[in-house]
């Protein structure tokens, strides 16, 4: 058979022993699925028009924008930038702050990441100043949110598959700012109170500073994240038959505080040098209690029960990069550390009308976990395009400390054996790539990127393990400015998933009575991501933006047996996900309806998983199948006042576990209205009302006897309200 010009490019896949189909290896099917794509590829960059020259497709974008309108002007001079907006595209909405505008950016909305493996490639679609920020808790809405408004030069919406950002798709935003020379600072303080049943909530805020030079920017922000939230109703307990059993009447509390302080710091030397620095050092406390008074059909002992939980976290995080001239190229040196401990109890006791020894349980656990990422880009001008060769090792672990007691029948708190809730996981990963990008006309992008990564993943404890890994990733991307006003782009790609280490180790839910055994042998799932995204600008009607997404996964992360008995978080061969995601800008200013806005965003999505137990089709356990969510704005031009209402609805698929199927459903949906004053005393204040359709929270839960014999135990079902939610916010700058 004649060889193909392009068959040689199968050889970086090779991999060492026999290509078998065992979880977390490369099989042969991904190899020749990866050998197609990359000759494809490879096919469509030789046959395509001549590429542009560098200096023109990498013509600084900074001297060629020109703002034209309040729904951002579409860029001419570059393929790569689809729209631009200023500061005065926003002044309606009396920004103080990035996030402000951003938010506001018709048909984009912010994917904060910071969930992938390591650092890897870029997954946000946000960049300040053409650089990726370089976090994970510390990611893009808070750097946005700390930027003044003062600083903002301009948003760009750019072609991600245009930038030499490995990892970028579709829309992706490019905030220019610029120091003003002396210290900005805003502020932020909400205030929230509830019908019934909350204490008012009045921790709620932030203030922030920012300032530079010349050639640097710094910011420095304290904000605290509070919840005051509960809600109360009744449940109900039926026996196998239907018959009530069980009556309880329950009211319950969450209250957290999430204080952070957290900064930025940005240098450019006169060489063209790039430093960045960020960091973060926050708390989360949390007090939780659910009091249950209950009532049985026969019983002759009413009953009092109260679950509590408590958690007192401390973390931190820290990163940095510089980049620097190396040879043809530029070398970007990237170093990340975070470290969190994460002490919780939980309790729950019952006590009896008749004065008998109280019942219940105590878990204590107290984790800490810890990542260190260090990670080097060298990118340099070659083939027609950008290349950047990546190098990436990471070291991370969790190690628990847990700790199971139970009443006897004197009521006394006694130890209880709880094997394998004790344990520590760690992973030594390494993985390299490179990216190549490159235009193939004036409006076409295209990045590909290829590499793999090994890891070794060890668990001490009883039932301790370590095993090694390969596994090949990367993907195809591409942007097509078809015409002034349409953009679409494409992607595919080998996806390594993140596992959560706390899977590995047992645990217990008093509050759901649920117990989870020890499972060493879990493994990352890994997918294949085919995804396709459009962007039509109806000029000064808005916008529109479509996201058609399938994967097929394989070793998805569920609840599965587990040999010599229990049930815990494994891995089961395949599954698939498929979805739609849209979000709609319109703005009514051209039909004559000055200041009216409406934005409106949908998620579907369809999944489906192989049951362990009975191996037949059902949807991921609590899979998010659909979203909705509307708002509706007028800004009252000529005055400072401006009024709207938001309607949020949001259905999830059944949570499956091996003994009980449970599902959440929050209807009829959420609903708020709000009113904004501009100007008062220099501040914006506004008034908010929520819950005005009467969401209720209702939880129903059938627990089996024998779920693959269809023996029910019983069933419960909830029905809880929380009233109506009033809050009050004041911004100010300084």
């Amino acid at each position: 058979m004649p060889r193909s010009p392009h068959d040689d490019c199968v050889s970086v896949m090779i991999v060492h022993g026999p290509a078998r189909n065992l979880r977390g290896t490369a099989t042969l099917t991904d190899l020749m699925i990866f050998r197609h794509l990359l000759c494809a590829s490879a096919a469509l960059a030789t046959f395509c028009a001549a590429p542009l020259s560098a200096e023109e497709r990498y013509a600084d974008i900074s001297s060629e924008m020109r703002a034209e309108g309040p729904e951002g002007s579409t860029q001419t001079g570059s393929s790569r930038t689809r729209r631009v907006f200023t500061p005065a595209d926003f002044e309606n909405f009396a920004p103080r702050n990035a996030l402000d505008m951003a938010q506001q950016i018709p048909g984009f909305s912010i994917r904060s990441g910071g969930g992938d493996r390591g650092l890897g490639q870029a997954d946000t679609n946000v960049i300040i100043n053409g650089q990726r920020i370089s976090g994970k808790s510390n990611g893009p809405v808070e750097a946005l949110q700390r930027i003044p408004a003062e600083e903002v030069v301009r948003l760009e919406i750019v072609d991600g598959a245009s930038l030499d950002i490995g990892g970028l798709t579709g829309q992706v935003l490019n905030v220019i700012t610029s120091s003003t020379g002396g210290i900005a600072g805003q502020f932020r303080w909400s205030a929230e109170w509830r019908s019934f049943g909350v204490p008012f909530r009045w921790g709620d805020g932030q203030v922030s500073l920012a300032g530079g030079g010349e050639n640097s920017e710094w910011t420095l922000s304290l904000e605290n994240d509070a919840g005051r939230r509960g809600n109360q109703g009744v449940e109900f307990v039926f026996d196998a038959l239907g018959n009530l059993i069980d009556t309880r009447d329950e009211i319950a509390n969450f209250n957290s505080d999430r204080p952070v302080l957290s900064g930025s710091y940005a240098r450019e030397a006169s060489n063209g040098n790039i430093l960045n620095l960020t960091g973060q050092v926050g708390a989360n406390i949390s007090r939780n209690r659910e009091i249950s008074e209950r009532t049985g059909i026969g019983s002759p002992v009413d009953r009092s029960r109260i679950f509590r939980s408590r958690e007192d976290e401390f973390n931190f995080e820290a990163g940095a990069d510089y980049s620097f001239g190396f040879g043809p190229g530029t070398l970007k040196l990237i170093a990340f550390h975070r470290f969190e401990d994460s002490p919780t109890v939980s309790s729950v006791i019952t006590t009896f009308a008749d004065d008998g020894a109280p019942e219940g349980s105590r878990f204590e656990r107290d984790a800490e976990e810890g990542e260190t990422i260090g990670r080097a880009e060298f990118s340099f001008g070659g083939l027609g395009g950008d290349l950047q060769f990546a190098l990436e090792g990471v070291t991370n672990y969790l190690e628990i400390d847990s700790a199971l007691e139970a009443r006897d029948a004197a009521g006394a708190l006694q130890p209880v054996d709880f094997d394998g809730a004790s344990a520590r996981v760690d992973e030594d990963r390494a993985e390299a790539s490179v990216t190549y990008g490159r235009a193939l006309t004036d409006n076409l992008q295209m990045q590909l990127s290829l590499g793999g990564e090994y890891s070794k993943i060890s668990q001490t404890g009883t039932q301790g393990l370590t095993r090694s890994f390969y596994r090949p990733k990367g993907f195809a991307a591409f942007d097509w400015k078809a015409n002034s006003t349409l953009n679409l782009s494409g992607r595919i790609e080998r996806v390594v998933g993140q596992l959560s280490f706390f899977d590995f180790i047992a645990t217990a839910d008093l509050n759901q009575d649920r117990v989870d055994v020890t499972n060493a042998n879990l493994v990352p799932p890994q997918s294949w991501l085919f995804e396709a995204e459009a962007t039509q600008s109806f000029g000064a009607l808005g916008s529109l933006n479509l996201r058609l997404f399938h994967e097929e996964i394989s070793d998805i992360v569920d609840q599965i047996p587990i040999a010599g008995g229990g049930e815990a978080p494994g891995n089961i061969d395949s599954a698939t996900r498929s979805g739609l995601e849209g979000e709609i800008t319109l703005l009514f200013d051209p039909l004559g309806v000055r200041g009216l806005r409406l934005d409106a965003e949908l998620e579907y999505t369809d999944s489906e998983v192989l049951d362990p137990l009975f191996g037949t089709p059902r949807a991921i356990s609590n899979n998010e199948l659909v979203e909705f969510d509307i708002e509706l704005r007028q800004d009252f031009f000529g005055t400072p006042w401006a009024a709207g209402a938001v309607f949020r609805y949001d259905e999830r698929e059944p949570n499956v576990r091996l003994g009980e199927i449970a599902r959440s459903l929050d209807t009829p949906g959420f609903g708020r209205v709000f009113v904004e004053h501009k100007d008062v005393f220099g501040m914006t204040a506004r008034l908010r009302v929520g819950n005005l359709l009467d969401q209720r929270d209702r939880f129903d839960r059938t627990i089996f006897l024998d779920r693959l014999a269809g023996t029910v135990d019983v069933t419960e079902v909830r029905d809880r309200k929380f009233g109506v939610i009033y809050s009050f916010d004041i911004e100010g700058s300084f």
